[in-house]
């Protein structure tokens, strides 16, 4: 069995182009946001190449970006294993044709993470490996802390309609795996019935499968504000500091 990571890099979010780091070009799409000199998108590339489990990895990105960022990945030790499709108009093309590159066994485990989740742990994406591996799809996911509320949107705004419990209810992360055949059936059918998931896990539910849940980490943010980069730079500077007193 091989793990292979599907990263969906071609979005056009530009909300924290003000607060992008120095070697950041202004307007960019926030995973090329730098922390540290280095783009947010390459932080994450790294906490997969980091781990021996996986094997490959596969990047969806804007024609634009590709031939810059595929200049700086060439530069990483890793950069064998990573490679470049074009990706799509929104997340699930670019899922789609980075699936569509892969080869590999129907048991095999494909991981598709978020390129702006750059703080997702090492145990985490192992809890999801084997959670895949007993259950055939595994979400990483942390309970709501917060009471969560159902509405309905009217012309004045939006009226509560319901509550619902806590317990029944958890924020999805990434990654998410499955095994590689099933992945592909979700897709498959998505597409032969034009739907449109949310994640690749409401593509795989679509289907009428189960998706395990296993606990992730409040650190697994996803950088989408200038508030989030700023928590961001935060834990990377305190990984940094900690590093330093091991190695010091």
């Amino acid at each position: 069995m091989k793990v292979i990571v599907i990263i969906p890099a071609a979005g056009l979010g530009t909300r924290m182009s003000q607060s992008a780091g120095p070697g950041s070009k202004p307007g960019s799409p926030k995973q090329f946001t730098e922390i540290d000199g280095v783009p947010i998108l390459l932080h994450t590339i790294r906490r997969f190449t980091r781990m021996s489990e996986v094997a490959e990895l596969y990047i969806a990105l804007r024609e634009p970006e590709t031939r810059e960022f595929a200049a700086r990945l060439k530069q990483e030790t890793s950069a064998d294993r990573v490679h470049i499709v074009e990706g799509g108009e929104h997340r699930q093309q670019s899922v789609s044709n980075a699936l569509k590159s892969v080869s590999a066994s129907a048991d095999d485990v494909v991981l598709v993470h978020d390129a702006v989740r750059p703080l997702v742990e090492a145990d985490t994406i192992q809890s999801v490996i084997a959670a895949v591996e007993r259950h055939g799809a595994a979400i990483a996911g942390i309970p709501a802390i917060d009471t969560v509320k159902q509405v309905e949107r009217t012309a004045e705004g939006a009226i509560i309609s319901s509550t619902i419990p806590r317990e029944r209810v958890v924020l999805a992360q990434t990654p998410q795996g499955f095994r590689f055949a099933l992945l592909q059936r979700a897709f498959e059918q998505a597409e032969a019935e034009g739907f449109i998931g949310t994640d690749e896990a409401s593509l795989v539910e679509h289907l009428g499968e189960e998706v395990a849940v296993v606990m992730g980490s409040s650190r697994n943010i996803k950088i989408t504000t200038p508030g989030d980069l700023e928590l961001a730079e935060f834990f990377f500077s305190h990984e940094s500091r900690r590093r330093n007193s091991l190695t010091g």
